[in-house]
């Protein structure tokens, strides 16, 4: 195996060992597996409770402690697989779904391997894409396979995965020990239609061929764009379409889809969470293989994940979440072998109060959007060279080709004299780059037919934001990103029913980032000083409630 660096940074949290450069379960992990696989005739493991027995003796021979999972996770085993299940769906389980998880996993050493000569041949020419550690401000992307993922998967809930160092680096834990426990211990339907999602995810993967590829990327804002970069912008705002309605997850137009993130990437996804980003780690399990090598995000860094497939259908939110059966994917597919589900995890200030009208946070807001809106050109999509010519890719219908272009005083995205900005299109065109003041930045270009922006009330539930704020932020972000529309699912949330009616002004006065930016500065000042109680909408348009017709308003004074 030649990719020993990207191997030797993960292998301390994976369950493998490693001899003469070959991975490999212990000798009676490979026999508890082989007795799984040949079904309960053979294993005797037809419960919940011999389950966790048989999950217990692995564990043991891996020598990981009892003490590392949660005190009652036997009994959540139980309670699930023998009460809360139908009979037919436990004997399905036992039968067929945790035999072909036991291949699976036996299989696991190989699918590694395979992966790693795939990785050290280059998904994307030129660039590391095996499996390691992504470390906080190391950008790069991991492809996975999808059948690759699914043994991961399975190691999560056989709590295979050891935990002794994952603090110290950061990683959200990954084991499914803590969702079972939680299922006895503080019993919630919501935890109980978590686990239905993830089983019927397993009882899919086991039943039909797993083709396609994952790619999961730490994206770094390498520099800190201040408020005079955005007040001097002159970027138009794209088109921003509103819906009261609706889930972003089921937009009909190709866009980054917005993980209301947890910095811990999937939050309470595998305990007792359920909301946005929670829900969409259960409809798309493969999102959980990101827990296991993408350490917490820090305030310049996103995290992109394309090519996850939709597994379930689901009703309701938070506590009244529940599994509805099964959901045929019929995304696209991509020409690296990714299903075309964009997705980026964002975290938001957490309970920042009125903290967050400072410029401090509005620029460490616009900032973590602007990260993860932006295509950022980065060491996957081009290579530098040190004569100045770098690779440079053309977008055809999704399609990356490159070519060598070569370009005076170059500076790539993350060099501290750069405003590069880039974006994703399917015009065929190449990105168009002018010089302003020293620095290279792109010039905003035609924005038909491109990949946009689904979002929706980011940081604005539990993490205590303000919803007209960040909708703004991210209308901001999105435009400066040269992203040809946002499509913003407000749920019907009570503080946002101007919102349409607000952006159609906006639009009308034909404003630019920068427009928009001094607007928001001033406002979120105003109230920090505070001369005004008023949302940014009233405050903007103190007429909105009284007049019809508002497109004439004058805007206030910056």
């Amino acid at each position: 195996m030649e990719n020993r660096e990207d191997l030797k940074s993960i292998l301390p949290y994976l369950p493998l060992l490693l001899r003469s450069s070959s991975l490999f379960w212990p000798p009676p992990v490979v026999e508890a597996l082989k007795a799984l696989s040949r079904g309960p005739r053979h294993s005797n493991v037809d419960t919940g409770e011999v389950l966790f027995i048989a999950i217990s003796d692995i564990r043991n021979s891996l020598s990981l402690p009892a003490s590392s999972l949660a005190e009652s996770t036997s009994d959540g085993y139980s309670i699930f697989f023998d009460d809360l299940i139908s009979r037919a769906e436990a004997s399905k389980w036992f039968e067929d779904v945790l035999p072909g998880l036991a291949n699976l996993l036996l299989r696991l050493p190989s699918l590694l391997e395979d992966h790693y000569q795939k990785a050290d041949g280059g998904v994307v020419s030129g660039v590391s894409t095996g499996l390691r550690l992504l470390e906080s401000q190391d950008s790069g992307v991991v492809f996975l396979s999808q059948e690759l993922i699914g043994a991961l998967i399975a190691c999560a809930f056989f709590c295979l995965f050891p935990t002794s160092y994952r603090g110290a680096k950061h990683l959200p834990l990954i084991n499914f020990d803590r969702l079972f426990a939680y299922l006895y211990d503080v019993y919630d339907e919501k935890l109980e239609h978590k686990l239905k999602c993830l089983v019927h995810y397993f009882g899919r993967i086991c039943s039909s061929s797993l083709m396609n590829n994952v790619s999961f990327e730490r994206k770094v804002l390498r520099t800190e764009y201040d408020c005079t970069f955005w007040s001097e912008s002159t970027v138009s705002l794209c088109p921003f379409e509103v819906f009261k309605s609706g889930l972003i997850e089921d937009n009909s137009r190709e866009a980054i889809e917005v993980d209301f993130a947890n910095k811990y990437i999937g939050g309470g996804a595998l305990s007792r969470g359920c909301v946005q980003e929670e829900i969409r780690f259960m409809i798309n399990p493969e999102l959980i293989a990101a827990l296991l090598f993408l350490p917490a995000m820090a305030d310049n860094e996103a995290i992109e994940i394309i090519g996850t497939e939709r597994f379930s259908n689901y009703t309701g939110y938070a506590s009244s979440f529940r599994f509805c059966g099964n959901y045929v994917d019929t995304k696209g597919i991509d020409n690296l072998g990714r299903r075309k589900t964009r997705i980026v995890a964002i975290d938001a200030l957490c309970s920042p109060g009125k903290s967050q009208c400072t410029p401090e946070c509005l620029l460490r807001e616009i900032n973590k959007a602007f990260c993860g809106f932006s295509d950022q050109v980065n060491h996957h999509h081009q290579q530098f060279f040190q004569d100045g010519s770098f690779l440079e890719y053309q977008n055809d219908g999704g399609d990356k080709e490159l070519s060598v272009r070569s370009i005076d005083n170059f500076s790539p995205l993350g060099h501290p004299s750069s405003s590069l900005q880039a974006r994703e299109g399917s015009s065929g065109s190449m990105l168009k780059r002018n010089h302003m003041g020293g620095n290279v930045q792109l010039s905003e270009t035609q924005r038909e037919s491109g990949i946009g922006i689904a979002t929706g009330n980011w940081g604005c539930g539990a993490f205590g934001g303000d919803p007209e704020l960040k909708a703004m932020i991210q209308w901001i972000a999105a435009s400066q990103a040269l992203r040809p529309f946002i499509s913003y699912y407000t749920f019907d949330l009570e503080a946002l029913q101007l919102l349409n009616q607000v952006v159609q002004w906006i639009i009308n006065h034909k404003w630019t980032v920068g427009d928009l930016w001094d607007m928001v500065v001033d406002h979120s000042l105003q109230k920090v000083r505070g001369e005004t109680r008023l949302g940014f909408f009233s405050w903007l348009l103190p007429s909105m409630c009284s007049s019809e017709d508002t497109t004439m308003l004058d805007p206030p004074s910056p």
